[in-house]
């Protein structure tokens, strides 16, 4: 963004290169505007659509009961695994040379695989290949993540990173009513409408068959979108960039970043950390907490817990839409990440008192305003705080533990705050608001960023 301190992120080279200000990156930024939004939707139907609908369907098929302690293994390893692929594939696309560029071989190769892991994890038998595919998955997928989020310090210029903030957060919520209107269907009569949306009848997230036709339709999805970002928003080649000499040690080493020389780099790491911590424990959890603590039929927790998602996700939507725009006006970024993260903290307490249907709406409503602008604006303060040009796709590896961590501890501290400290859901929640509070205010420490 044109109006902070910091430099912003790009290559040393004549090569792919992000530019400071608003000059030209040599890239076609047009198309970008469709080909980002429409690679982070199938990236988070995958991640929503399998962690939010299916695995439970599938744990609860394999199971033969709602069972918590079998799905947390399936959601840590899974986790576990994307933490370590996450800047992993970001560092080896750093170093990628071909004719395709350092992004665009990473973004399909990891779909393709991709795909066909998911198409295997269809048909697990037990709890444990739940598990291993799920890690698989996680493992690869977030070299496809790596690789689309190093997109935009490559080629977008700084004076557009708050518009390009807001299209990469919508991958989220967009990504989110797509697949609960593909899985499970919006159920209506939550809010006075006696009909329902979606769902095809429960054909994707059919509880007989552990939700396999789920896993086709979006492994179909995931390589659809790939190849329609690498053929209309094509890299450039790399082949004439200097070639780093690959040494294992030197190349271990190279994940290091010193939080002393890059102290506001960890803390928007910290920050992001936090206030994705307080989000994940609740949002992993959506389909017990309906269960278990609003006391949902468990015929009707799929159908209603599409409609929360979705209504969660079109106030998300319309958040980020109007407040990308306005940072890149006002040209400040802190501000609206303090605002948006002590929001969603804020609105983590109303199921808290309010343990109803209409709670859960209300909810619902409150926290997708302040996390639509939580996303709107958090890769705009986080693009520029990176540490190294030649290092973007490492870097923004490391950012994205800020998600993967957040989804290693929920399936192990939310059953622990809720049942071994026997603080039930009203702790999870009180738990949720604190630590997103805390990871917001971080965000005031970071100095290079308005």
């Amino acid at each position: 963004m044109s109006s902070t301190t910091t430099e912003a992120p790009g290559s040393a080279s004549s090569a792919p290169e992000p530019a400071s200000g608003t000059a030209n990156t040599g890239y076609k930024v047009g198309p970008l505007y469709a080909t980002l939004p429409i690679a982070n939707i199938a990236l988070y139907m995958l991640w929503l659509g399998v962690g939010v609908y299916l695995l439970p369907t599938q744990v609860i098929h394999i199971k033969g009961v709602p069972d918590q302690e079998a799905l947390k293994w399936p959601i840590f390893w899974g986790a576990l695994f994307a933490t370590i692929g996450n800047p992993l594939f970001g560092k080896l696309s750093d170093i990628t040379r071909s004719r395709f560029g350092r992004r665009s071989p990473f973004i399909l190769f990891c779909a393709l695989v991709g795909a066909a892991a998911l198409c295997v994890q269809a048909n697990a038998n037990s709890v444990a290949v739940v598990g291993l595919t799920w890690g698989v998955i996680q493992f690869i997928m977030n070299g496809y993540q790596a690789a689309v989020t190093a997109v935009m310090p490559d080629r977008v210029p700084a004076g557009k990173y708050g518009k390009f903030s807001a299209l990469i957060g919508l991958g989220i919520p967009v990504g989110t009513i797509v697949a609960s209107l593909l899985l499970a269907g919006v159920d209506l009569s939550m809010i006075g409408i006696d009909t329902k949306i979606g769902g095809f009848d429960g054909r994707f997230a059919d509880p007989a068959d552990g939700g396999a036709k789920g896993f086709y339709l979006i492994a179909a999805v995931l390589v659809a979108a790939a190849l329609i970002f690498v053929i209309v928003s094509p890299d450039k080649s790399t082949k004439d960039l200097p070639r780093e000499k690959f040494e294992f040690v030197s190349f271990v080493k190279g994940f290091w970043v010193s939080p002393r020389v890059h102290a506001d780099f960890f803390i928007a790491l910290v920050s992001r950390l936090g206030v994705m911590l307080g989000y994940m424990v609740v949002l992993q959890f959506n389909f017990f907490i309906l269960l278990m603590y609003i006391k949902i039929p468990q015929g009707e927790v799929l159908s209603k817990l599409g409609t929360l998602t979705v209504i969660n996700a079109v106030v998300t939507i319309v958040a980020a839409l109007v407040i990308g725009p306005i940072v890149d006006r006002v040209g400040r970024v802190k501000p609206f990440v303090i605002a948006a993260g002590a929001g969603a903290a804020l609105s983590l307490m109303i199921p808290l008192i309010w343990a109803t249907e209409d709670g859960m709406i209300a909810f619902q409503i409150t926290n997708g305003l302040f996390f639509g602008m939580y996303m709107a604006v958090d890769m705009a303060l986080i693009t520029q705080v990176l540490p190294r040009p030649q290092d973007v796709g490492k870097d923004m590896g490391l950012i994205n533990i800020a998600n993967a961590g957040p989804q290693i501890a929920a399936p192990f501290l939310a059953p622990f705050l809720v049942d071994d400290l026997d603080l039930g859901y009203k702790g999870l929640f009180a738990f949720a608001a604190v630590i997103s509070l805390l990871g917001a205010l971080l965000a005031l420490l970071v100095k290079r960023v308005r």
